[in-house]
């Protein structure tokens, strides 16, 4: 049965409903909500026309959802080729808002908001907000960066639209986070997994005992995370941790969420047209299948953008979920097609290192991989932290987990690495996103 809105701590929000449209009624609203976007992207968009001219199509061609997969790609390199504007479908007298990604290499990717495509952000972050059983009343400490990073500002006027009272204290100032969580009866957090972490560790360290606190709710983001890492995070906090799917490409954060159930993120598909491709073919694979998540904007206005290849690894989950959402449900992601590196001809992922890490006891959820080259050989060493008792312990106590880690990396990965045990705060600490992986083979080339 639907849940309704009431005043009560725990009432749903009316801007859900959606997530309980019924099938047809839902796949009419995206046929309909595609059509418009083709149509504006082909109008206004210089590349999408031209892309779609190459292939004989006009927007009259696509009338199913079927059609879908005969519409071109966008990639990430379209967003920096376009730099700063060249994929706005508005102009910039309606453009109410703009941000950009880090640009770690090279020009950053720049996304443009009307005052409509905000109050779309804004409605499914008050609906990814309730799915966490958040509600007014809430006291959210919004640790997100501000400013051109999207996660900030997105989780802050999903707050507020919610109802709750948000507290925009942004990344940073770790002992500040914690005296505000603390002395502002603060209910739920939004931040990186990572950094989670570290205000543990660090309100541990200045005796304050976060499960006693009133906060409930962790919703974390912006980097993958493994279901150890949440069990951990939980453990450690009495919290629950929930896993928000989002990028600035699409809108920011706000494209799916876990709901109560914490089986699989709900995507806001009245919003965000999701497909499961072959990375390497980019064929559409059928729904339950593993492969490359690849999105449409159904209702962005300055800048739409049609079946961009996110990368990130996932499925679509065929099951209905018992929350009674009918917008489908993807496998969280825990890696990406690009951050996977080649060992000696095996291909590795970061979060496969740290759930073989986290499997063993003793070991911390605070890892580094480092990649070298060495007489021609690729050689991979992980630095892991490990809890003090087992530096205070015995020398065979220190051996043995020593041997524990580096067995469960081979059996994940099919390969040995070299394992380096360090003592606890040896490894950096990160306020965004968590650094995993150094690669030193070019400088050693």
């Amino acid at each position: 049965m639907k849940e309704q809105w009431n005043d009560r701590p725990g009432g749903f929000h009316p801007a859900s409903a959606p997530d309980y449209l019924p099938k047809a009624q839902l796949e009419d609203l995206q046929l309909r909500r595609f059509i418009s976007v083709v149509e504006r992207a082909y109008a206004n968009v210089e590349m999408f026309r031209k892309r779609m001219e190459e292939r004989s199509m006009t927007p009259s061609d696509f009338q199913s959802l079927d059609d879908v997969k005969k519409l071109p790609f966008t990639l990430k390199s379209d967003l920096r080729d376009a730099y700063p504007f060249g994929l706005f479908a508005s102009p910039m007298s309606e453009v109410v808002r703009l941000h950009a990604s880090s640009g770690t290499t090279g020009k950053p990717t720049v996304v443009a908001y009307t005052k409509e495509d905000i109050e779309v952000w804004t409605s499914v972050m008050v609906r990814t907000f309730a799915a966490c059983g958040l509600h007014r009343g809430d006291i959210i400490q919004n640790a997100y960066g501000y400013g051109l990073f999207t996660g900030g500002l997105g989780a802050h006027y999903g707050g507020e639209g919610l109802g709750a009272t948000v507290i925009p204290i942004s990344g940073g100032n770790t002992d500040r986070q914690i005296m505000i969580m603390k002395d502002f009866s603060v209910t739920a957090i939004c931040c990186t997994p990572s950094y989670f972490l570290h205000l543990l560790e660090r309100a541990s360290e200045m005796d304050v005992d976060i499960p006693r606190l009133p906060l409930r709710v962790g919703v974390f983001g912006a980097e993958p995370w493994s279901e150890s890492m949440r069990d951990r995070i939980e453990a450690l906090s009495s919290i629950k941790a929930f896993d928000i799917y989002g990028l600035s490409e699409i809108i920011g954060p706000g494209v799916g969420i876990e709901c109560q159930n914490q089986h699989g993120l709900h995507i806001f598909e009245d919003h965000f047209y999701p497909e499961i491709i072959d990375p390497e073919s980019g064929e559409v694979l059928p729904e339950g299948e593993e492969g490359e998540l690849v999105l449409t904007t159904l209702s962005k206005k300055a800048m739409p953008v049609i079946r961009y290849r996110t990368r990130d690894i996932t499925c679509l989950i065929p099951e209905p979920c018992p929350c009674g959402r009918i917008i489908r449900r993807m496998k969280r992601i825990g890696r990406r097609s690009d951050d996977m590196f080649i060992i000696r001809g095996v291909n590795v992922f970061p979060s496969q290192v740290e759930t073989a890490l986290l499997s063993v006891e003793g070991a911390l959820p605070h890892y580094m991989i480092i990649l070298e080259r060495e007489k021609g050989l690729d050689v991979m060493t992980v630095e892991v932290e490990v809890t003090s008792e087992f530096f205070s312990d015995k020398v065979r106590a220190i051996e043995d987990l020593h041997k524990q880690l580096s067995h469960a990396i081979e059996n994940t990965l099919g390969i040995r690495v070299n394992v380096r045990l360090v003592e606890p705060h040896t490894i950096q600490r990160s306020e965004g996103k968590a650094k995993r992986v150094i690669d030193k083979r070019e400088v050693n080339l």
